[in-house]
């Protein structure tokens, strides 16, 4: 069977065993399309059958969470946790907390999860978790009592050398700390089962910068490939979480200027740069919204979101030379793609995970514009996480430079496999097919080497 006949047949079945998912739909349309120059030019991964056996998780985890608000009375989540493929290592990926979570969400980012781990190098393989708790206007006990409740589940199905879980959305150091707390009271082990811990009990530095980081490497590779760099260059970012931020950090670092950042409120342009000090307070510790910093910062224009532009954001309207949509899936549409071109865009570096939508990313692709996929450029988290669990096997701390540096060179590596990979099959450039052909090939020779399993 035509290598594009099989893939068409397989998305079909996904369609059929998974009503309503839409974004994992989305997920393994991008993915599969892209293998076709893989899979014509070496037919065991047909005869194999990897495609069927790739799509479908080892084990799908869907489990009610019961816990107690401040008023006394019991609310009921929903807790989830894919662990979608242990071909090349122990399942790894983190924990969200939101109200949009739902089983379409976590296999869509386990399954990215998968083939992003292969990428780095090390020996992880992908899953993905969480609940459609909301911590929002949650106290610290209520937050606590949840994770605690969760975990309570949760732990039976993760371990050092079985999974792995890390945060997300929703799921910082605190959130980290009450589910080790709960672990480690429930199984009586002080063992590295959760990554993103504290640094007085096992946590790595540049830990929580690792994503933003990871991204400003990702994209300063390949502009230095066509002879450019981010010096002096504006940058949009979406988001104003830990990706966010430390994006704009490590941009100012590189001697480029951010220009922007959002939250589910509005989006905030400065066109002399982004206050990063402001943000942090705002954000990291009195965790208000953006439209506290447009009242202490009056250089800097607050858009809120009821004039965005419909079918767009405005976040990606400002004109900038480098985009880098950090905060959550499908946030980049085909109206701000277009946008982005017109005002003379020249690469799009995805921080978070599927940020762009299909019909905007076949535009950026069409139109000459540099991409980043997520799948590689995000992927500085998850090695430090790794980084982080390596620290804890040998019972050792290192330096934030020290961690710097392995997170550098990993990038440096990541970008060179994918782009490597692009040349190989007469893509160059293309690095969504060469990130993606690359992570997968990966896997799948792991897969066959394991038989049948």
């Amino acid at each position: 069977m035509p290598s594009s006949q099989k893939i068409e047949e397989i998305l079909t079945c996904i369609k059929d065993c998974s009503p309503g998912q839409d974004e994992f739909y989305q997920a393994a349309q991008e993915v599969l399309a892209s293998l076709k120059p893989l899979l014509d030019s070496d037919k065991r991964y047909l005869e194999e059958n990897i495609l069927e056996r790739i799509i479908v998780p080892e084990r799908t985890i869907i489990f009610r969470v019961n816990w107690v608000d401040d008023a006394g009375k019991i609310q009921t989540n929903l807790g989830y946790r894919v662990q979608f493929n242990s071909a090349i290592g122990p399942y790894k990926g983190g924990l969200r907390f939101h109200p949009t979570v739902t089983l379409g969400t976590m296999k869509f980012l386990a399954f990215e999860q998968i083939f992003k781990n292969s990428l780095t190098g090390l020996p992880i393989g992908g899953a993905k978790g969480g609940s459609n708790f909301n911590p929002k206007g949650k106290s610290d006990n209520e937050i606590m009592r949840f994770c605690q409740a969760l975990m309570s589940e949760l732990y039976k199905h993760i371990g050092k050398h079985r999974d792995i879980p890390a945060g997300d959305i929703g799921v910082g150091a605190r959130e980290i700390g009450y589910l080790f707390g709960q672990y480690k009271k429930l199984t009586g082990e002080f063992e590295g089962i959760l990554t993103g811990k504290g640094l007085n009990w096992g946590g790595s530095r540049a830990r929580k910068e690792a994503t933003g980081y990871g991204s400003v490497y990702f994209a300063e590779n390949f502009l230095n490939k066509y002879g450019k760099s981010l010096k002096g260059k504006k940058c949009a970012v979406s988001g104003s979480g830990n990706v966010a931020i430390y994006t704009i950090e490590k941009l100012y670092e590189m001697g480029a200027i951010p220009i922007s950042c959002s939250d589910s409120k509005g989006t905030i342009y400065q066109e002399d740069g982004i206050d990063l000090k402001a943000l942090k307070v705002i954000k990291e510790i009195h965790h208000e919204s953006l439209e506290k910093y447009a009242t202490v910062d009056c250089k800097c224009e607050y858009i809120p979101v009821s004039k965005y532009p419909e079918g767009g954001h405005a976040v990606w309207h400002i004109p900038c030379d480098v985009a880098f949509p950090s905060a959550t899936q499908n946030e980049l549409t085909l109206m701000d793609a277009k946008k982005l071109k017109e005002n003379g865009c020249i690469l799009v570096n995805e921080g978070a995970n599927m940020p762009t939508t299909p019909e905007a990313l076949k535009f950026i692709r069409e139109n000459g514009i540099l991409f980043s996929p997520g799948k590689a450029a995000n992927a500085g988290g998850v090695a430090t996480s790794q980084l982080e669990m390596s620290q804890n096997a040998s019972m050792a701390q290192w330096s934030f430079e020290e961690v710097d540096i392995k997170l550098r060179t990993i990038m440096q590596n990541i970008f060179k496999t994918a782009y490597d990979t692009s040349v190989e099959f007469d893509c160059e450039g293309d690095l969504v097919t060469g990130a993606n052909i690359a992570g997968f090939r990966k896997v799948a020779d792991s897969m066959i080497d394991q038989g049948s399993i």
